[in-house]
C-alpha cells in the first residue's frame, strides 16, 4: 500500500523535467497530492503531518512512464501477479505502465480489463495503463469491440506478436481504431520471414548455427502498417524497434505529417547479437538482439527525435522458462529494474545527454499515450521519481523485486538507484 501524506517537502533536489525544459536545484512542495510549488519553500510554516525529504545530491524528474509491461495476470500467476510486478516497477521510479493485451484470456473484452483494473487499483503500487485486443483472441480474424473496450479504459489497441495475415483486416482494423480515436500499437513482424527465428540473421547466427530473424522481418512489416496507416489516417506506434533501417522508414514518414511515433527497449540499446555466444536463454529476446551498427542506429534514433520512448518490455519469467537449449527458450527478460540504470549508461557513454534520457522515460511515453503525467507542473498531481544517479549496487536474485529473476544483468553492478517515488501524491516506494 502507498504511505499517505497530507504534505510532503522534497527540499534541494535537482529537477529535471524536460516538458518544460526545467534543471535547477529547488523545492517541490506536495499537498492533498498535487504539487502546490516549485520553488523555494524555506519559510513554510511548521507541519506535524508533512514529510520532509532531503534530495540533496539526488534527482527529481516525473515518474517514469513505461510504454510495455507484461504482469503476467491473469493467466501466467506463477510467472508475476499484478501486486509483485507493480511493486516492482513502484521501485523502479515507474508510476505508470502500459500492459500489452497478450494475457490469458486475452484483453479483448470490457470484463479482463476491468479485472486487471481492480487488481491494480487493490495494489495501488503504479498506475497501469491497457492496451486492448485489435482482434477477438489476437487470432487475427475478426475485430475486436474496440469502442466497448476504450469505454472500460482500453488506451490504444494492438494485435501484439500475434499475426494478421490480412491486408484487409489490418485495413478495417485501422479504420475502426480511427474512428474511435485509439493508438495503435504494433509490434512490427512479418511472420513469414520471421518463422521460428530466433537470432539475428548475421556472422554469430551463421557461427552458432541458430534459426534467424532477418532485419527485413521487421522493416517489411513497418513500412506495411506505414502505408495502410497513411491510407487510412491512423494514428500508430511501434514498439520495441530494433533496426536502423525501421527508423529511416518511420522519419520519411514523420516528414510527411503523419501521427507516427516509436519507442525501444533499453536492453537494445546496450546489448548485441554478439551475447548469444553461450548460448545462454537470458538473452533469447523477440525482436532479437541485433548487430552493434543497428544498436548504435536506435541510439542515433533517440537523438535525432524519431524514437522518443525507453521502455523496459517487462517480461519475468520462471527458472525453467530459459533452461532449455537456447531456441526452445521463451524470449523475454525482467527488465523493470533495470529500465533506469540501463538508461543512464547511455548518459555516462555519451550516447546521450541526462535531459534526453529522462525525456524518453517521461514526456516522450506521455505524448505517446496523450497522458499529462510527464511532467511537473503546479496543480497537477505529483507523480514523481527521486534518484540518486551515482549510486552503485549490485543486482541479484535477492535485490530482484519482480518473481521473474531472468535478467542477463544479475550479479552486475549497476549505477543509478530511486530512493522515492511518488505516485499521485503519495509515497509508494522508499529505497
Amino acid at each position: 500500500m502507498t504511505q499517505a501524506m497530507s504534505s510532503i517537502l522534497i527540499q534541494g533536489g535537482r529537477v529535471i523535467d524536460p516538458a518544460s525544459q526545467t534543471d535547477q536545484i529547488t523545492d517541490i512542495l506536495i499537498e492533498q497530492g498535487k504539487i502546490r510549488t516549485i520553488g523555494p519553500c524555506g519559510d513554510l510554516p511548521s507541519n506535524a503531518e508533512r514529510q520532509t525529504i532531503n534530495a540533496s545530491g539526488l534527482i527529481v524528474s516525473p515518474g517514469f512512464i513505461d510504454l510495455c509491461a507484461r504482469l503476467r495476470e491473469p493467466g501466467s500467476e506463477y510467472k508475476g501477479t499484478i501486486a509483485s510486478e507493480t511493486n516492482a516497477a513502484a521501485a523502479s521510479g515507474i508510476t505508470r505502465l502500459c500492459v500489452p493485451p497478450d494475457t490469458d484470456p486475452v484483453i479483448d473484452t470490457p470484463a479482463v480489463a476491468a479485472l486487471i483494473q481492480d487488481l491494480s487499483e487493490t495494489n495501488r503500487r503504479c498506475n497501469v495503463s491497457i492496451i486492448g485486443a485489435l482482434t477477438q483472441g489476437l487470432e487475427g480474424q475478426q475485430l475486436s469491440e474496440m469502442y466497448a473496450l476504450k469505454q472500460a479504459g482500453c488506451i490504444a489497441v494492438s494485435n501484439a506478436w500475434q499475426p494478421i495475415h490480412s491486408n484487409q483486416t489490418i485495413q478495417r482494423c485501422m479504420e475502426y481504431a480511427s474512428t474511435f480515436d485509439l493508438t495503435l500499437f504494433i509490434n512490427p513482424q512479418d511472420h513469414a520471414l520471421a518463422q521460428n527465428g530466433c537470432a539475428h540473421e548475421g556472422p554469430t547466427a551463421s557461427k552458432l548455427g541458430l534459426p534467424t530473424i532477418p532485419e527485413t522481418a521487421e522493416t517489411i512489416a513497418v513500412a506495411q502498417y506505414l502505408l495502410l496507416a497513411e491510407h487510412t489516417n491512423t494514428r500508430i506506434h511501434f514498439s520495441q524497434l530494433s533496426t536502423q533501417r525501421s527508423l529511416d522508414l518511420i522519419q520519411q514518414a514523420k516528414d510527411r505529417n503523419m501521427q507516427v511515433s516509436a519507442d525501444v527497449s533499453a536492453h537494445q540499446l546496450i546489448l548485441t547479437d554478439e551475447y548469444l555466444s553461450e548460448f545462454e536463454g537470458v538473452y533469447h529476446l523477440r525482436p532479437p538482439l541485433r548487430s552493434v551498427s543497428n544498436r548504435d542506429g536506435l541510439r542515433a534514433g533517440i537523438r535525432s527525435g524519431v524514437i522518443t520512448g525507453i521502455c523496459s518490455d517487462h517480461q519475468p519469467h520462471e527458472l525453467a522458462a530459459k533452461m532449455a537449449p537456447f531456441e526452445a527458450t521463451e524470449p523475454g527478460i525482467s527488465s523493470l529494474e533495470t529500465l533506469l540504470p540501463l538508461t543512464l549508461r547511455l548518459v555516462d557513454n555519451g550516447s546521450l545527454t541526462l535531459n534526453q534520457a529522462i525525456a524518453c522515460l517521461t514526456q516522450g511515453p506521455a505524448a505517446v499515450i496523450q497522458n499529462n503525467e510527464g511532467q511537473i507542473k503546479v496543480g497537477r498531481l505529483a507523480n514523481l521519481c527521486i534518484f540518486d544517479p551515482l549510486a552503485e549496487y549490485q543486482l541479484t536474485e535477492q535485490t530482484l523485486k519482480s518473481t521473474g529473476k531472468n535478467s542477463p544483468f544479475l550479479n552486475q553492478t549497476l549505477k543509478g538507484q530511486v530512493r522515492y517515488t511518488v505516485l499521485d501524491g503519495e509515497i509508494s516506494y522508499q529505497a
